[in-house]
Formats: C-alpha cells, structure tokens, sequence
C-alpha cells in the first residue's frame, strides 16, 4: 500500500494481467466491475464465437457504453418525472396556503 492509501491491484482480462492502482476503499469496486467485464465478455464470446482478443473487448465495451447511455436516459426521464410531480406539490400547497 502506498502513502496515500492506494495499492496495486492485479487483474486478469483475457489472459493479460493488469495492474491497477486503486483506493483501498474502492478495491471491493474494482473487483465486481473486473467480474462484470468476464461475465459480459463471456457472454459476448457465446454469442459470437469468432470474436477474440481485441474485437471482443471492443465489442463488449460498446454494449457496455449501449447500457450506460440508456441508464443515463432512464436517470434524466426519471428526474423530469419528480421534478413535474414535486413542482405539481409545490403548486399544490401554495394554493392551499393562499386559500387559508
């Protein structure tokens, strides 16, 4: 562990080894983001068994970068959503002020 609390971390991806500095306090992150990466890739090296190497990792990523573009559009629509519910209150509650 170095000074600043970070150590190196190895990680195995497609029989390279990676060294990763990381927080201690974010190791256990990095460790389910590496087991999410071998479970999508192989889940993509089922679905096209010719792809190895480099054309799988970009492959994934880009299915990888897919879901996080939706998850960013669900976010947004989700916060329009309680925005419009929350003004909608807010309106509410004024008019119920103004009445009193």
């Amino acid at each position: 562990m170095s000074a600043d609390g970070a150590m190196i971390k190895v990680i195995s991806i497609l029989g390279n080894d990676y060294s990763i500095k990381v927080p201690a306090d974010k190791e256990a992150d990095l460790n389910a983001s590496a087991l999410l990466l071998k479970r999508l890739l192989a889940e993509t090296k089922a679905q096209s068994s010719t792809l190895i190497g480099e054309r799988l990792l970009v492959l994934t990523a880009l299915k990888l970068c897919a879901r996080q573009i939706e998850l960013e559009q669900r976010h947004r629509q989700d916060i329009e959503r309680i925005e419009g519910a929350l003004s909608a209150r807010v309106a509410d509650i004024a008019g119920l002020i103004r009445q009193a």
